[in-house]
């Protein structure tokens, strides 16, 4: 799922990771609007409310707005840059500091955040860890699938949908069409399991609350461990076959 990089991944692969890794993002998405009343899981919107605020003169709030999106591209950067040092030292776990570090940061906030407002320092906070963890998702997964795969917002995913739907009507040799019916399934799935996640974590968020994201911490660890346990276990089945 997180191993296989350029031609050695298949659809399935993908299609674990975005199913997986959506569905993580949906969760968290709900979280942060019934936690702290924003979207943490993309930057789109802050710039909008970043430029309303300034018309209004409300420069602490237009601050706010701004150190969000800053906090998604850190997220973003680092999460590079991590894989990309991990490449030069062990390059099959390359994937292992990011998505551990995001499970970090989801656990400290579903352990120890409360439900606050953005007026206050601690929902900036909690909403600032939520952006920073989904900027390392969403640089993590563009990474691995070379661009493919996108789990944090849904918008680029509509366009392409609706280019590809469109597509069906004119692109009509039979390897035009499946490789089309492909990206489409793989966009629907993507789609679906956000919206799995988003509202299986909302009715998780009205008995535990915030700690809801301890339930998209807990899937990126299984996630985790059984790429890591299917990694050994293929190498193991390699040296009985060399033997």
């Amino acid at each position: 799922m997180f191993r296989h990089k350029g031609k050695n991944r298949t659809f399935s692969h993908n299609l674990r990771l975005a199913t997986l890794l959506s569905f993580v993002a949906g969760i968290v998405n709900v979280t942060g609007v019934l936690a702290v009343k924003t979207l943490t899981t993309n930057v789109t919107g802050h710039f909008a409310f970043f430029a309303e605020e300034l018309l209004v003169h409300n420069y602490s709030a237009a601050l706010t707005f701004f150190v969000f999106t800053v906090f998604f591209l850190i997220g973003s950067f680092t999460s590079s840059f991590l894989s990309e040092y991990m490449l030069r030292i062990s390059p099959e776990f390359s994937h292992v500091a990011p998505i551990s570090l995001e499970i970090i940061v989801l656990l400290v906030i579903g352990f120890f955040g409360i439900q606050a407002d953005l007026t206050n320092f601690s929902g900036q906070f909690i909403a600032f860890s939520m952006l920073f963890a989904m900027g390392i998702q969403n640089s993590l997964v563009t990474k691995i699938s070379q661009s493919t795969v996108r789990t944090t917002h849904l918008t680029g995913l509509f366009t392409d949908l609706g280019i590809e739907l469109s597509q069906l009507f004119f692109y009509k040799k039979e390897e035009e069409t499946k490789k089309l019916k492909t990206s489409i399934f793989l966009r629907l799935s993507i789609i679906t399991f956000f919206f799995i996640g988003c509202v299986s974590g909302g009715f998780i968020y009205q008995i535990i609350e915030i700690k809801t994201l301890l339930v998209a911490a807990f899937f990126l660890i299984i996630a985790l461990f059984y790429d890591t346990i299917r990694f050994k276990y293929l190498v193991t089945r390699r040296k009985k076959s060399h033997h």
